[in-house]
């Protein structure tokens, strides 16, 4: 009668080990995916900024576009502007520091350096390799003017280095 009971603890015990070694192979085997996106909507900036930090941060390593843009924030570095801009001590380009939207494209970038971690990306090799700003729906103000409002979509990819020999 004991020998039955244990006979049947026994097996349920390895039914139990067998579900749960399942289990964790469903867990441990992610998708890798080719790709990770980061999208910024209706944001409190101007179109103008956004188009210039994009361009900014295009093919660069997510870490050194925050750094970077960090840089901008403190005014030790400059986001390079077009047209009639002052140009700036030691750079050799016009540029001004779009704090405020620094400020939110880094919040972006970390939600972008989450989704390569999420995706089972390199995050060394990943680069940003699509930026777009375009206009968001703009709210009324008074007298029929327009707020400021744009969205943002990062997009970022693996690249495999490519080693000189000489």
């Amino acid at each position: 009668m004991e020998e039955e009971n244990n006979k049947q603890q026994d097996k349920k015990t390895d039914e139990r080990n067998i579900k749960e070694e399942k289990q964790d192979k469903k867990v441990n085997t992610k998708i890798k995916k080719e790709e990770a996106v980061a999208r910024g909507l209706n944001l409190h900036t101007s179109k103008k900024h956004c188009m210039y930090i994009c361009s900014f941060i295009k093919n660069k390593p997510v870490d050194l576009a925050i750094s970077q843009l960090q840089e901008v924030i403190n005014f030790k570095r400059t986001i390079p502007f077009k047209g009639e801009i002052p140009h700036r001590k030691g750079d050799l380009m016009s540029g001004r520091y779009p704090v405020k939207a620094s400020k939110l494209f880094i919040s972006i970038l970390k939600a972008l350096r989450g989704n390569i971690l999420s995706n089972n990306m390199d995050l060394e090799n990943s680069r940003i390799y699509f930026c777009s700003a375009n206009w968001a729906s703009r709210p009324s103000k008074k007298g029929g003017m327009r707020f400021k409002r744009a969205s943002v979509i990062l997009k970022a990819k693996e690249f495999q280095e490519v080693k000189n020999n000489g």
